[in-house]
């Protein structure tokens, strides 16, 4: 059975198949569209320092024959044979690739794949299709890379220009247009016996509109196939809008839109409901004492003599609302029930009320979520029982983010508590080299809430085709937005002073209602 991929994942090609003679096999369309599909073979710095390993419709094959362009087979739009064993050692990289021929985007095209096949037998599969992209014109599908063993990872990631812009990222040049290659090359009809059976070859399907967005009313479907991109309309980079704090492109003083409640992929902004806390420059006055834990009634009316008591009235305890209550700027309520335990950062306990236990040393998803982030200095406590607890961390912002069957990427330092009940995945931004170890995120799903900090107030910032951000002042991004990082996007120190070294941002993509969320402070 083949084994799924999904952006960003890697395995041994050992852990995938004992065989090194293999099949990849290239599966993309769209309605109009034409496409090239090629390998390259990058050395140790990912460089073309020997374009005879450009693998393409003009060069088929490299000179000891190791990587071999094939053509349609078994239902694939192109296809290539590779012998890891005769790749000479000098080749520590092969990038497959693909790129549109002509007037076009990425965002167009029907779901695909790639895949490898050793033996006849599909062994990895990586599915990908139009809504990962919006302008690009190239993207890097899959790489087979030599880290001490073959290895393979699924790529996923695209360029705004075509073939010419790809080969100039991996060094090469760009030259006159060559002739066919001789008839005495002729091409390979037949699929070779470690190729798959032949397959009916997959209907093409109508390219995907843009998928909607995630805040405010969804955007129409642009045309199938638009010579170029529409300009996005103001609706579609509606960000969410996380309380105290007015999205991007607003008019000052108009109160942020609620989010459509119906859409599938919709961010439920920080401060949402009748918990939102009271907004920078108003006054510090919460509600009356509602009845809080314990039975106990509300504070009666203070006399004017009694002075004490009239200057804590306006720090009250709020009102109970539902499971988690944003009772100040910098402080959260968590009110537990039996059988619904939260994960907390360990000492963000500030206080409680009721029968609470607090385990600060877990196994399962705990124990495997305090070890990966190890590296960013954070550890968990579960807090379970029948009370309130009260939650902060050095006094920084909290915002508390509900889901919905949703998912949300943060940075692991941005987490400050989080319902059990969500799935959560720890992953690690490859390339970082952040000090201390790398940097991670942490993916939630499911329905449930986050609380998530931050230094100061931050700001929702709408994904573009290419949005940076300070690798110490990302917070969180929407599920839907790639985040990488590589060589040409670190910046000189000189952009930042207290830096004794370069600092490191990540580059955000993704189509248009992907968010990412910026806290005024980094490291």
């Amino acid at each position: 059975m083949a084994r799924e991929f999904q952006r960003g994942h890697k395995a041994k090609i050992s852990d995938l198949t004992a065989g090194t003679d293999l099949y990849v096999g290239v599966q993309i369309s769209g309605p109009g569209l034409t496409f090239d599909i090629s390998c390259f073979g990058l050395d140790a710095d990912e460089r073309l320092s020997d374009d005879r390993y450009f693998i393409f419709f003009n060069q088929p094959k490299s000179p000891e024959d190791s990587i071999q362009l094939l053509g349609p087979q078994a239902g694939d739009t192109e296809s290539f044979r590779v012998t890891l064993d005769q790749i000479p050692s000098q080749i520590q990289k092969l990038s497959f690739t693909a790129t549109i021929d002509g007037d076009g985007q990425m965002s167009q095209i029907a779901p695909g794949y790639v895949r490898i096949v050793a033996g006849g037998e599909e062994v990895a599969r990586y599915s990908f299709d139009g809504g990962e992209f919006t302008t690009e014109r190239a993207v890097m599908l899959g790489d087979f890379y030599l880290k001490d063993v073959w290895r393979f990872a699924a790529v996923g990631q695209g360029f705004d220009g075509g073939l010419d812009a790809l080969l100039k990222n991996f060094g090469g040049e760009v030259a006159e247009e060559e002739p066919a290659p001789a008839p005495d090359a002729p091409a390979q009809t037949q699929a070779p016996a470690f190729a798959p059976p032949p397959q009916a070859p997959a209907p093409q399907a109508p390219a995907p509109p843009p998928p909607a967005p995630t805040f405010g009313a969804p955007a129409p479907a642009p045309d199938p196939a638009p010579p170029a991109p529409p300009a996005p309309a103001p609706s579609v980079h509606t960000a969410p809008t996380i309380a105290g704090t007015t999205p991007p492109g607003a008019p000052p003083g108009v109160p942020p839109q609620a989010p459509a409640p119906t859409s599938p992929q919709m961010f439920t902004p920080p401060g949402a409901g009748p918990q939102t806390f009271t907004p920078p420059g108003a006054p510090g006055v919460f509600p009356g004492q509602g009845q809080p834990f314990g039975g106990a009634t509300a504070l009666a009316p203070v006399p004017p003599e009694a002075n004490v008591r009239v200057v804590l009235t306006k720090y009250a305890e709020a009102p109970v609302g539902d499971r988690w209550t944003e009772q100040n700027p910098q402080l959260v309520r968590a009110t537990l029930s039996k059988g619904a335990p939260i994960l907390a950062k360990q000492g963000s306990m500030v206080a409680y009320q009721g029968d609470i236990d607090f385990a600060h040393k877990g196994s399962g998803l705990l124990g495997k979520l305090t070890g990966a982030l190890t590296g960013q200095g954070m550890s968990l406590m579960r807090c379970s029982g029948d009370g309130e607890v009260f939650l902060a961390d050095e006094a920084s912002r909290v915002f508390v983010i509900r889901l919905q069957g949703e998912q949300l990427y943060t940075s692991a330092q941005g987490v400050l508590a989080f319902d059990e009940a969500l799935d959560t995945e720890v992953r690690r931004i490859e390339g970082a080299g952040l000090p201390g170890g790398g940097l991670f995120s942490m993916l939630f799903s499911g329905t449930g809430a986050v609380v998530v900090k931050t230094r100061g107030v931050p700001v929702v910032i709408p994904v573009g085709p290419a949005t940076y951000v300070d690798g110490n002042a990302v917070i969180a991004w929407s599920a839907g937005a790639q985040a990488v990082t590589t060589a040409a996007l670190r910046l000189r120190r000189s952009g930042y002073a207290r830096q004794a070294s370069e600092a490191v941002n990540l580059q955000f993509r993704g189509a248009p209602g992907n968010f990412v969320v910026v806290q005024p402070f980094e490291v």
